[in-house]
């Protein structure tokens, strides 16, 4: 059965902080996918999320201190990719690293990560994997076991493998996301990621070297105990999903395991953080 999609554009002014604030407040209502673009975001929710009441409960769009057009459409499973074909930019991060899709042009930069982007977070539009990269651009991870928790389209995972890692495994609890890094992983010629589909169970016996969560707030901190078991000792964790204010409340359950802030990476209020002992 194909499934059909809702799609909201939101025309934001002025665009920040108030875009990055709405995409938490949608994502938190249920909607999957973002596409930024110069004059605000469109959101995307599977039709059998939606609600025609489902704006009610976005308390920005009631604040006095921006504006929004809103525009609503549906959109079919099989238009998907010309969705993202209007919409999707490549990224560059730090002039080291592009992550494109196969119909952009390849800027030739040290690391190129090529993506079909679907229906998936990830693109790198979202502020959180931008940061995620730089990260993992200072980490020496030759021959580093890495889980990629909550991998989407599996862009860290596959820039994991570029730098050296191995094996990679990469998880998602979405079976589009899952599809996606298996395509993805392919896509980019990889050898050592393996995709599974499901959540924190799955890591029960398992170790890292490496651990990257780019997940919201609330699961990282319901899935907290179960990375620090699976995390070598010596191990470096990176965490992302959240904003700057969200940093205590995630130290506070960090620090019950003996970790400690090294790195904070922000933008745009954002931030990734990076934790060793």
């Amino acid at each position: 059965m194909d499934l059909k999609y809702i799609g909201y554009t939101f025309t934001v002014e002025p665009k920040e902080p108030a875009t990055e604030i709405l995409i938490a407040q949608l994502g938190f209502a249920g909607f999957e996918s973002f596409v930024e673009n110069e004059d605000g975001v469109t959101a995307y929710i599977q039709e059998g999320d939606w609600n025609a009441d489902i704006l009610n409960d976005i308390q920005i769009l009631n604040s006095d201190e921006f504006k929004f057009k809103i525009k609503e459409e549906v959109i079919e499973h099989t238009n998907w990719n010309s969705e993202w074909e209007k919409n999707f930019n490549p990224i560059q991060v730090d002039d080291l690293v592009s992550i494109r899709a196969p119909f952009h042009d390849n800027p030739n930069l040290q690391y190129d990560i090529v993506i079909e982007p679907k229906m998936s977070f990830g693109t790198g539009h979202h502020e959180t994997t931008h940061m995620m990269v730089q990260h993992l651009l200072n980490l020496d991870l030759t021959d580093k076991k890495v889980l990629d928790m909550g991998c989407g389209t599996g862009i860290l995972a596959i820039f994991a493998e570029m730098k050296g890692a191995k094996p990679i495994d990469a998880i998602d609890i979405d079976n589009w996301c899952y599809l996606n890094s298996l395509e993805n992983a392919e896509r980019n010629n990889c050898e050592h990621i393996s995709v599974f589909e499901g959540d924190a169970s799955l890591l029960i016996n398992k170790k890292y070297d490496v651990i990257i969560a780019n997940i919201n707030r609330n699961i990282l901190l319901n899935d907290m105990q179960s990375y620090m078991n699976c995390l070598n000792d010596n191990g470096v964790i990176l965490f992302s999903g959240f904003y700057q204010e969200d940093i205590p409340i995630i130290d506070a359950e960090v620090s019950k395991y003996d970790f400690k802030i090294d790195t904070i990476i922000e933008r745009n209020n954002w931030v990734a953080l990076k934790y060793k002992k």
